[in-house]
Parts: structure tokens; sequence; C-alpha cells
């Protein structure tokens, strides 16, 4: 019965969904990292902000790499980082698609970040099945990897921009389709990402 269960265990890692502590991981940030149209991560920056993403295999928190951010966040100007579907960047998609995740066994999402002590504040936010963007703020103020988790029911909705095409309901709807990284300004400095994880309830 053991075996059977470590089979199965193995074989829905191989397939893409693994489990820790009852956690789902959607996105470790493995394989290539790149921009563009059919890039796997869709990344920008204006107004006089910039940004640059690449893989870093020095510092990683599990598997063999993590996304490194370099940032010049200016004030009046926007970066995004984003991965998961329905973006400008084809290949963005996380390791489990929104519609195959039973959401309602899941409280928040989490992800691991090393911090260096910059201060800087960072607005992770998420997508919801309507288009509309949530916003959850958390500050780099400590040294080393250090999980960041962010429960669903504080996030709140993004005023200062929200898509035209968004369903603005002030309604957290799930599944969430994509999540994305914006220091703020002003601050100049390198993040670095990994593990993501629905946090089980």
């Amino acid at each position: 019965m053991r075996l059977v269960i470590l089979t199965l265990l193995l074989a829905l890692c191989v397939s893409g969904i693994c489990f820790a502590e009852g956690n789902l991981l959607i996105d470790d940030f493995e394989g290539a990292i790149s921009g563009g149209a059919d890039g796997t991560v869709d990344f920008g920056a204006g107004n006089g902000s910039s940004v640059d993403v690449t893989a870093n295999t020095e510092y990683k928190r599990s598997g063999s790499q993590s996304l490194k951010i370099n940032y010049n966040a200016v004030f009046g100007g926007y970066i995004f980082v984003a991965r998961g579907s329905k973006l400008d960047a084809k290949n963005a998609a996380w390791r489990v698609k929104p519609e195959d995740i039973d959401w309602k066994l899941y409280r928040g999402i989490s992800f691991y970040v090393y911090g260096t002590d910059s201060k800087t504040t960072v607005a992770f936010d998420i997508k919801d099945e309507g288009g509309e963007f949530w916003r959850f703020i958390f500050e780099d103020n400590f040294q080393g990897w250090k999980q960041i988790i962010c429960p669903f029911d504080e996030f709140f909705v993004r005023t200062d921009w929200q898509p035209d095409d968004a369903d603005t309901n002030d309604t957290l709807e799930l599944p969430i389709m994509s999540f994305q990284f914006e220091p703020r300004p002003e601050a100049r400095g390198t993040l670095y990402v990994d593990q993501v994880e629905l946090v089980a309830k």
C-alpha cells in the first residue's frame, strides 16, 4: 500500500502537480527565462522605471534556479513581472493550469523571497477570473530566504489602475489567472523569488 501511495505521488509530481505540507506548488521558475511575445515571463516597465528579468543559479530556494529581478523603480513609473495565463508572453504558464486547481482547498498564495534588507516595498498582485487586479504589499526588511504568505482575504483591489476589460466588481473571483511583482518607487536593487505555492486551508 505504501508503495502504491509513493508511486501515485511521484506520478503527480512528474505531471507537474507537487504537494508540500498540503500546499500546491504552482511555479518554481525552472527552465528557460525569457521575455517578449514568445517569452516565459511577461515583464516590462515604463515612465522612467526599468526592469530586467533572468534566471539565477546562485540564489535558489528549490530546484536549480530562482527568478532574478533587477529593477529601478522611479516616482511616476511602473514595473510588472508576471507569470500565469492570459498574458502577452505566450509561454508564461504555471506548472498547473488555473482551471485544474480545486481552489476551495486553499486560503492564500505564498512565495519565497531572498531578502537583502533593502527596505524596498514590493506589490504582489493577482489577477482574478474577471481580470480584476488585487494587491498585497510586503517589505524587504530581512536577510536571506523568507516565505511570504498572502491570505486571499488580505488582498485589496488595486485603485490606481485596472484593465479596461476587467470586471471590476470588488469581488475576488477564483480561479486566479496570474500573479505579478512590482517593486515600488523610489528604489533600485535586485529581488530573487522562488517556489510559489497555494496555501492549504
